[in-house]
């Protein structure tokens, strides 16, 4: 084998051989996965949960000499930096993070590869080549999973940012996490509404330090999906995050969007995906718009409420939306014109959105207004533009065409 970095791979090596030296004879929890097939008998799986026993035996290995030598080494390395990185709130020092996102999962590799900690000399080779691939590469492959409940897909959905909705693939969590059986959402990998992930798969150039903000792109991808089929879509609850093909981290999903909504499950198709791109594209607008961030929340709060706080919630959206300062009833009627494409269809409007506990037809109605708002691209130029269609100084302003698709 050809190595990059003779010293480290000395360093490493003793690491991992004191390692399997202490932990020799221990016996290892199993998982037990079940994998259902179509028409015959479901298969049953036994997996070592060589990962999870390593990481409660990392006080012990901790202090192992060998263990201060190797991160003494590894310091010296730039190139290790991202892995500090992304688990620097594990510890107290980078000195615990390269030991928790390097040396601990090097030793559960080879452990894996060994069946136990009966030594292989072959078993380190191959593991430690993975870990120099991943250390020098010039570019890493990042990647991203969290499972998603009450939405199918006939086929992949971009989502653009390198997001996008996909079918899940037996064994490929628990390849890397045998613990991520207990992590999964009910029922998940078996119900039609229960059989996708939503993924960010991303390139990496060699010198970045910090990896994507997965939990947080993620999140924006579940609002968006929500808007655009007003469907009730969750992710998570966690986030698997893998590094060359290694496993980093797993975190957990914001709560709003790991949380399933009231309603029903919902189809993906090519069409409302493109809609959920734009969408996806455009929420970062909140963050220039106070109003338009407030109307974003409430909304999504209201999907999980109960009446009248789901009324109140969806109101008080609207209101922040399309209301400008001129209160409620500006808002009601801004919407009406909005939506309503002729006189009747907008008093009907405007009559659904003044009662006091708002129908199906209102709160979507709400959810279509944030739609056409996002895809307008400019709140407050939406709002004066209604203002001059109620005074008759010019037509009312068009729907977007994946606004048109979402109602």
């Amino acid at each position: 084998m050809a190595l990059r970095a003779p010293h480290l791979y000395e360093r490493l090596r003793a690491f991992c051989l004191g390692a399997f030296a202490v932990e020799r004879g221990a016996e290892l929890p199993f998982a037990f996965e079940e994998h259902a097939t179509r028409g015959g008998p479901s298969l049953y799986e036994y997996r070592p949960l060589v990962r999870g026993f390593v990481e409660e035996q990392a006080p012990t290995l901790r202090r192992l000499p060998d263990a201060r030598n190797a991160i003494d080494d590894l310091r010296r390395e730039p190139a290790a930096a991202i892995f500090a990185h992304a688990h620097s709130g594990f510890g107290t020092s980078d000195d615990d993070a390269l030991f928790r996102t390097i040396l601990l999962p090097l030793l559960a590799s080879v452990a894996e590869r060994c069946g136990g900690f009966d030594w292989q000399d072959e078993a380190f080779d191959v593991a430690y080549a993975e870990f120099e691939h991943t250390l020098f590469g010039s570019a890493r492959s990042y990647a991203a999973i969290a499972p998603l409940v009450g939405l199918s897909a006939g086929a992949t959905v971009e989502l653009g940012g390198d997001i996008r909705v996909r079918a899940s693939v037996t064994g490929e969590l628990a390849s890397l996490w045998p613990e991520s059986r207990g992590l999964l959402p009910p029922e998940f990998g078996r119900d039609i509404d229960r059989l996708c992930v939503l993924e960010l798969a991303r390139e990496l150039d060699g010198g970045e330090g910090q990896p994507p903000d997965a939990a947080g792109e993620l999140a924006d991808a579940v609002s968006a999906i929500r808007l655009a089929t007003a469907g009730a879509v969750a992710a998570g609850p966690v986030v698997f995050e893998r590094l060359d093909f290694r496993p980093l981290r797993i975190s957990p999903l914001l709560p709003i969007a790991a949380t399933q909504p009231r309603g029903e499950p919902t189809r993906l198709d090519a069409l409302r995906g493109r809609l959920a791109a734009d969408l996806r594209e455009r929420l970062p607008l909140a963050d220039g718009d106070r109003e338009l961030g407030e109307a974003l929340d409430r909304w999504e709060l209201s999907l999980f409420a109960e009446e009248p706080f789901r009324s109140a919630q969806a109101r008080d959206a609207l209101t922040a939306l399309l209301g400008g300062g001129d209160g409620p009833w500006a808002a009601r009627v801004r919407a009406a014109v909005l939506l309503g494409e002729k006189t009747a269809e907008r008093a009907e409007l405007f009559a659904e959105l003044r009662g006091e506990r708002l129908g199906r037809a209102a709160r979507d109605a709400v959810r279509r207004s944030l739609v056409e708002a996002l895809l307008h691209g400019n709140r407050a130029e939406l709002v004066d533009t209604l203002d001059q269609t109620l005074l008759g100084l010019r037509p009312r302003p068009s729907l977007f065409l994946a606004g048109t698709v979402a109602a």
